[in-house]
C-alpha cells in the first residue's frame, strides 16, 4: 500500500513539473461577451440534499447570464476524488468544479487548475471573501497562487441528543473525560441505544485525525526535527481509549460505517452522539425536532484549549483545460456573491465566507453556526495545519488511515503499530517532496 502511494507521489511530481513548463498562463483564452457558450460544473458532494441547491443557483446564474449555459454533473462524495483524478489523467476536466481544500496542492502541481489571482484582484469579491481562508489556500500550494475560492467553511463538532442527556441527567461533554464518560452512560442496550458512533468506513480518517489533535493539544503536524507528531504518545493514548468503545458502547456496524450510515444512526435515534461537522445540520433538522438535538464543540484539551484543523473549506476552482475561462470564472464568482453564498450556506448549514452574509439574521440566529464562531473566535483556539501540500496526503488518509482504523477496531493491529505506519507514510512523503522541490 505504501509502495503504491510512493509511486503515485513520484509520478505526480514528475508529471506536474514537466507539464508546468508546457501549459499556458491564466486567461490565455477567453470568450467574447456575446458568444453563447456552455460550461460544465462538477459538484463533489452530490445527493438529494445538495443537488437541488446547486440546480437552483445554476438557474439563477443562467437567468442573469443568458449567453452561458451550465451543465451540472453531480458526483457522490465517496467517489468524487477518484473521478477528478481520472479526469485530470485523461486531460478531460470540467470547466469549473467544487473542490476540497486538501485537493488544491495536488491538483495545482498536476497543472490541472487555472490560477485565479488576476481574476480575484479585479473582482468586487476581493475585500469580501474571508482573507484567512484565501491566504490559507495560497499558502498550501507550491507556487503560492490562488487556485480555489472558498465559498463555505466548516468545523468539526459533536451533535448530541440533548433531550436524552437531560432525561438521563448526564453532563454534556466539555472535556474528553466528560466525553468518554458520556459514551458509557448514554448507552442503554435494552433500548437499543448507544452512546456514540465511530466512523470506521470511508472518510473516517478525517474525524479520527481531528479528534486526535483536539485531544492531545499538539499544535504542529511535524516537530522541530521534522518528525511527524502523528504517533506521539498522546495520540496512541487517545486511539486506545477511543476505539476501545467499539461494540461496547457503539454499534457493531461502525467498522464499515461511512457518512450516510453514521448520520442515519443519529437521526433515527440509535446513538446519542456523533462527531461530524456543522454541515449535517440540514439532515438533522429534517429528522429531529427542535429541542431534541444540539451542536457542541469538540471537547477541550486538558489545559482548556480548543484545537481544530485549519483549511476546512470548500472552493470553486476553474480547470486549466476550459475553453471558456472567463465564463467559468463568472460562474465561480457568482457562487461567491452574498446572495448565492447566503442561499447555499443557509440550506446546508455551514459558514459563509462572504462577510456581507455574516450580517444576515439567519446567520445570527443559527445555534450551530454560533458554536462554530465561538470556537474560531476563541483566543485560546489553536488551528493546526495538516500537510495539504503533500500530493499524496489525501491518498495516505484514504489508503492507509481508513483501513488501519478498521484493523485496530478488529484487533488485527495495535494503536501504536497503526500510528507508526501512518507517521512513516507522512514522513516518507515529506522527504520526497523536499527532494523534488530542493527544500
Amino acid at each position: 500500500m505504501l509502495k503504491s502511494t510512493k509511486s503515485l507521489l513520484a509520478l505526480l511530481l514528475v508529471v506536474g513539473v514537466l507539464l508546468a513548463g508546457c501549459k499556458g498562463e491564466e486567461g490565455a483564452t477567453g470568450t467574447s461577451g456575446d458568444e453563447k457558450v456552455k460550461i460544465t460544473f462538477w459538484d463533489e458532494n452530490a445527493g438529494p440534499e445538495r443537488t437541488p441547491i446547486w440546480k437552483e443557483l445554476i438557474e439563477r446564474f443562467e437567468k442573469e447570464n443568458p449567453n452561458i449555459e451550465v451543465e451540472y454533473v453531480g458526483i457522490p462524495n465517496k467517489s468524487s476524488k477518484s473521478k477528478y483524478d481520472a479526469a485530470i489523467a485523461a486531460d478531460d476536466m470540467p470547466d469549473v468544479g467544487s473542490v476540497q481544500t486538501s485537493w488544491l496542492p495536488e491538483f495545482s502541481i498536476r497543472n490541472a487548475l487555472l490560477p485565479l489571482d488576476s481574476y480575484f484582484e479585479k473582482s468586487e469579491l476581493k475585500d469580501l471573501i474571508n482573507k484567512g481562508a484565501v491566504e490559507f489556500n495560497k499558502d498550501i500550494t507550491q507556487d503560492g497562487k490562488l487556485y480555489g475560492l472558498p465559498y463555505t467553511q466548516n468545523l468539526d463538532i459533536l451533535w448530541i441528543r440533548s433531550d436524552w442527556f437531560k432525561e438521563d441527567g448526564v453532563k454534556e461533554p466539555e472535556t474528553w473525560n466528560d466525553f468518554f464518560t458520556a459514551i458509557e452512560k448514554m448507552t442503554d442496550k435494552e433500548k437499543q441505544r448507544y452512546g456514540y458512533t465511530i466512523r470506521g468506513g470511508a472518510g473516517g480518517s478525517f474525524q479520527l485525525q481531528r479528534s486526535m489533535y483536539a485531544y492531545s493539544g499538539i499544535e504542529n503536524y511535524f516537530d522541530e526535527n521534522g518528525k511527524a507528531t502523528i504517533n506521539d504518545s498522546k495520540h496512541v493514548e487517545f486511539i486506545e481509549k477511543y476505539l476501545a468503545n467499539y461494540k461496547k458502547f457503539t454499534p457493531k456496524s461502525d467498522i464499515t460505517n461511512g457518512y450516510k450510515e453514521m448520520i442515519a444512526g443519529f437521526d433515527t435515534g440509535v446513538v446519542a452522539m456523533v462527531h461530524h461537522n456543522i454541515g449535517s445540520y440540514g439532515e438533522h433538522k429534517k429528522s429531529l425536532k427542535d429541542g431534541q438535538y444540539k451542536a457542541i464543540p469538540l471537547p477541550k484539551t486538558e489545559d482548556g484549549k480548543y484545537v481544530a484543523e485549519g483549511g476546512n473549506a470548500i472552493n470553486t476552482a476553474v480547470f486549466k483545460t476550459t475553453k471558456h475561462p472567463d465564463a467559468a470564472w463568472k460562474f465561480a464568482e457568482f457562487i461567491n456573491t452574498a446572495e448565492s453564498q447566503s442561499y447555499w450556506n443557509e440550506q446546508v448549514g455551514q459558514i459563509p465566507t462572504n462577510s456581507d452574509v455574516l450580517k444576515e439574521e439567519w446567520v445570527k440566529n443559527s445555534h450551530h453556526i454560533k458554536v462554530a464562531f465561538d470556537v474560531y473566535d476563541n483566543p485560546e483556539t489553536i488551528l493546526y495545519q495538516p500537510p495539504f501540500y503533500l500530493p499524496d496526503y489525501r491518498s495516505i488518509l484514504d489508503n492507509i488511515v481508513d483501513p488501519g482504523t478498521q484493523s485496530v477496531m478488529s484487533g488485527d493491529m495495535t494503536a501504536q503499530e497503526f500510528l507508526d505506519e501512518w507517521a512513516k507514510a507522512i514522513e516518507d512523503s515529506q522527504k520526497q517532496y523536499d527532494g523534488v522541490f530542493k527544500k
